[in-house]
């Protein structure tokens, strides 16, 4: 006799479809380019997302994804410039 466990739907936010692993601060500073104090001030100051793991920091890359694309600042084309030494 076979056991026929009950499959419940997924939720949208479940993490267990996507395949990225959480990041450490290690993997942000390098991604970023940045110094590893620099994303412990980030994260101190609550300006990047960040999950606690028990006492770890980890970051979500599609979490972080989404930061990085709000911190975009566009640029204007035609504006004047707040310092033009040629004027």
């Amino acid at each position: 006799m076979g056991s026929h466990k009950a499959t419940t739907p997924r939720s949208k936010t479940s993490r267990a479809s996507e395949a990225l692993p959480l990041m450490d601060m290690d993997a942000v500073a390098t991604s970023l380019n940045v110094s590893r104090r620099h994303v412990q001030r980030l994260v101190s100051e609550r300006r990047i997302p960040f999950l606690k793991v028990g006492r770890f920091v980890r970051f979500d890359p599609a979490e972080l994804s989404v930061w990085l694309d709000q911190q975009r600042v566009e640029a204007v084309r035609g504006a004047p410039h707040a310092y033009a030494p040629w004027r």
